[in-house]
């Protein structure tokens, strides 16, 4: 009986750990299904819009007159915006083309056969969720502020002229309110001018019209004030008590140009994007802050937070969208999926700014949408695991099948009468 018992435990045991190995492979297999599509989404996607917003940033830095290598410092500040909702799709993309791999090759209901169920199958997909929840909180609550500020300082610079105007060729650049200059060539990057004109009018009156072959700007010990040296040129100097102008020729002349003063930018902390989570709890909490402004501030708090505790759901978002009924192959449930997470997020926007305007309390703006979106989504994760037969996107998927039809039935009938029309025309 003693032996008997031992080689029923021993095959138990047996059993145990080739059921964790497959389990393993299986969760090892899994991870690298989500990896590939969630990674490629995540470049697809930033790329697309730094694309876009390259074009922009480029016309703006150019119609500004400011280095052209500042578009990628501009653009470095824009990347945590863009993950703030990249991060989410590619998550539920990631998730929902592995497991819609593994339906349309039948692999999920042998997984199932074996007995992983949904439950499960779902541990991958929510370590993945996990990591990016983390760090999806990091960028909202704390990254994003200080880009955004940075973004802002960077534009800010750019129309006061703190980051340097360039000096575009053939036309007329102002140094200044009383300065004036324009070049016919430049070469070594802006270093070397030829054919240099350059206006200069003081306060009392007095102007200074000087043209030279070439020019070159030096630094000096004050930082407000930089060195034009010219060469092979003619100076014009002319006041109000001059009866005639007072013309110079020369070699070589130093002239000094005095920089326009700049004004220092803000501090950070206008608005509600520039603050960080703990900066909005504690003037959310600060009884002598305006009301409008603690208004602002909680439906920026509840929308952050919403926004990241919603990631918790796309699993399950995922996993109902991703099987399509039997023998169809239909993609309706990713464009579904895309459809349902971008227009939840921008219900979310309005509710913010409904509970910023203190038309609504922030705390049911939010989150009652929030509860709903997640009633909907377990209920849609349900029929799929637990009922018999269930799909979520089936009933959605006939009635899509039905509206093409008739839409093609309509068509092909107006196509009908067109022909006999042309037919008793001719």
């Amino acid at each position: 009986m003693h032996a008997r018992s031992s080689k029923l435990a021993a095959k138990m045991w047996s059993w145990s750990v080739e059921k964790l190995s497959v389990a393993t492979q299986i969760d090892r297999y899994l991870a690298k299904l989500i990896f590939v599509p969630l990674m490629g989404t995540l470049i697809l996607a930033a790329m697309l819009l730094l694309l876009e917003k390259m074009l922009r940033l480029f016309d703006f830095v150019v119609s500004e007159g400011g280095p052209v290598n500042v578009v990628w410092r501009l653009l470095a500040n824009t990347i945590p915006q863009y993950l703030g909702l990249g991060i989410p799709i590619g998550l539920l993309l990631g998730i929902l083309l592995a497991f819609r791999r593994l339906a349309l090759s039948s692999e999920l209901d042998s997984l199932r056969a074996i007995g992983l169920g949904y439950g499960r199958l779902l541990r991958v997909p929510y370590i993945y969720t996990g990591v990016l929840l983390g760090l999806n909180l990091m960028i909202v609550g704390f990254i994003q502020p200080y880009s955004e500020y940075a973004y802002e300082g960077l534009e800010f610079d750019l129309r006061s002229g703190a980051l340097g105007a360039s000096i575009r060729v053939g036309e007329f650049t102002s140094l200044g309110r009383r300065t004036t200059l324009r070049v016919e060539r430049s070469e070594d990057g802006g270093t070397d001018l030829h054919g240099v004109f350059l206006r200069v009018e003081s306060r009392d009156g007095k102007t200074l019209a000087v043209t030279a072959d070439r020019g070159t700007f030096l630094a000096t010990d004050d930082p407000n004030t930089i060195l034009l040296r010219l060469a092979n040129g003619r100076l014009v100097h002319d006041a109000p008590g001059y009866r005639t102008p007072r013309v110079l020729s020369f070699v070589r002349h130093d002239l000094p140009i005095s920089l326009p003063a700049i004004d220092q930018f803000r501090g950070r902390g206008n608005g509600t994007e520039e603050l960080t989570l703990p900066e909005l709890v504690r003037i959310a909490r600060n009884q002598a802050a305006p009301q409008d402004r603690r208004n602002a501030i909680r439906a920026n708090f509840h929308f952050r937070i919403v926004e990241v505790v919603m990631i918790l759901l796309l699993p399950l978002l995922a996993v109902a969208l991703a099987v399509p009924p039997k023998r169809s192959t239909s993609g309706l449930g990713i464009f579904l999926a895309i459809v349902m997470v971008v227009t939840y997020h921008k219900v979310n926007q309005y509710a913010e700014e409904m509970g910023a305007l203190g038309r609504m309390d922030p705390l049911i703006a939010l989150w009652v949408p929030f509860l709903l979106f997640a009633a909907l989504i377990v209920w849609m994760y349900w029929t799929l695991a637990q009922k018999p037969g269930g799909q979520p996107i089936g009933a959605l998927e006939r009635a899509f099948g039905k509206a093409a039809g008739l839409i093609g039935r309509i068509v092909r009938r107006g196509r009908g009468i067109r022909r006999i029309g042309d037919a008793r025309t001719a």
